[in-house]
């Protein structure tokens, strides 16, 4: 049996513990906004937030989860108001869409640590792929959700 708490509510599942989180995620709790991408870690579309680090779901076993807090890109907010989400919207960041919850996710955890980035802390810090190409809208997203946060007081 394994237990944690997603997006607010508490979960029990009887599964194989090294059934990898994603899976747990999209097939049993529906939450299909979390992306499968490249299944090895790599690309960054399944990225969740697991006790509030930014985690590639695809890779973790949902026993690695027992017991934890997991927020999702649906969890993030109910209606988009996240300072992140808000700056994804002012810079027309999404092409194809398919990486932005992980981008977003990633964005979100990489923010809580760096609340004042540069443009060097930012490409070395968020290594999630976009296969559009929208880097340079993603940089510019984080810039203005940093500068929101800290309007509004939320920066740690």
């Amino acid at each position: 049996m394994v237990a944690f708490t997603i997006n607010g509510s508490r979960q029990k599942f009887d599964i194989e513990p090294e059934t990898p989180l994603l899976w747990v995620i999209r097939d049993e709790l529906g939450l299909t906004g979390t992306k499968y991408g490249c299944g090895i870690a790599q690309c960054g579309a399944c990225t969740v937030h697991v006790d509030g680090k930014a985690v590639r779901s695809c890779s973790m076993q949902v026993g690695d989860a027992d017991g934890a807090t997991i927020v999702t890109i649906e969890g993030l907010s109910p209606d988009n108001s996240h300072p992140v989400q808000q700056a994804w919207l002012a810079e027309d960041v999404p092409q194809c869409g398919y990486c932005q919850s992980g981008q977003i996710m990633a964005a979100v955890a990489f923010l809580n640590e760096h609340p004042e980035p540069t443009d060097a802390d930012i490409d070395d810090g968020l290594t999630n792929i976009c296969r559009c190409g929208t880097y340079m809208r993603i940089r510019a997203a984080i810039h203005r959700a940093a500068a929101i946060l800290k309007d509004n007081g939320d920066a740690p």
